[in-house]
């Protein structure tokens, strides 16, 4: 399927400022760039790089004195997710057999405090069947019990957090599912991306959970179609694929985010079907 997304981010600038950026569609297997352009208005150079975790492709930008820019980026996305048969997610991998790529996955992180849940995790969730039927009840537990509110919450927000007051917005969301699967010595990790139908539009974060050998996709807010998504990055957490990190004295002062979709048969209720028996990779 294919989509069309778009975002756009002003900052003004006090002082001299570095900013990294993660914006830009990733190259997974999962999706394929048709075409992409980005801007910086007033223009200054921009250097790409990509992290030793996870694949955010990151913009590093050095702006010299007080300004106010415009960085933009449009691209055209063809996705291409895949359905696991729920006969592969019912067979577990061990710890002791998980690659080294994964291991990073199980530890507690900076907003997933995961060795602070154990006894939580293992209460509500340590009886069921499979690793699969785990994470999916995660997933449920979360958006009965999480509320959906913005503006409650900011970028020093932990899964902890969230569990005690009991709302925050996607990326909080993501934290706590990803903090509960680590609990439970299932890996996990942080996706963030493009989304169709968000309402209002915006990035949005997700989690993963590796199962039977496959890396999983799962969102508890449920404010999207599961195959609604341009992937833009995984990390053990938003430390590691935030949108933007600031390092000096600027802020944002204008966001837009699009992501539309150009088939015009774009078959939503059938992934949501799909979704009741098997799972989705993005991979």
């Amino acid at each position: 399927m294919k989509f069309e997304v778009f975002s756009e981010l002003e900052y003004i600038v006090n002082d001299p400022t570095t900013f990294i950026f993660n914006i830009q569609v990733s190259r997974a297997k999962s999706q394929t760039i048709l075409e992409e352009n980005l801007t910086i208005e007033p223009y200054f150079a921009l250097e790409e790089f990509v992290s030793a975790i996870g694949d955010p492709r990151f913009l590093r930008v050095q702006i010299p004195e007080p300004t106010t820019f415009t960085i933009s980026y449009t691209a055209t996305v063809d996705t291409n997710y895949h359905i696991i048969d729920q006969e592969k997610l019912l067979k577990p991998v061990p710890v002791v057999r998980l690659d080294a790529d994964i291991i990073p996955y199980l530890f507690p992180s900076r907003y997933c405090q995961s060795d602070k849940f154990e006894k939580l995790a293992w209460r509500e969730f340590g009886a069921i069947e499979n690793d699969f039927a785990k994470v999916s009840a995660i997933n449920e537990w979360i958006y009965n019990h999480v509320e959906y509110l913005g503006g409650m919450t900011n970028s020093s927000t932990s899964a902890h957090d969230t569990l005690i007051e009991r709302h925050g917005i996607c990326r909080d969301f993501a934290h706590l599912g990803i903090t509960l699967c680590r609990a439970l010595s299932i890996p996990a990790r942080y996706f963030t991306g493009y989304a169709y139908l968000l309402d209002p539009p915006d990035f949005h974060a997700c989690f993963e959970a590796y199962i039977g050998g496959e890396w999983m996709f799962f969102d508890p807010t449920k404010l999207v179609p599961v195959n609604g998504l341009v992937k833009i990055a995984n990390g053990r957490d938003a430390a590691d694929a935030a949108i933007a990190s600031i390092f000096g004295n600027a802020f944002c002062s204008k966001i837009s985010v699009g992501c539309m979709s150009v088939d015009l048969d774009f078959r939503l209720h059938y992934i949501e079907d799909t979704q009741k028996q098997s799972g989705i990779s993005y991979q």
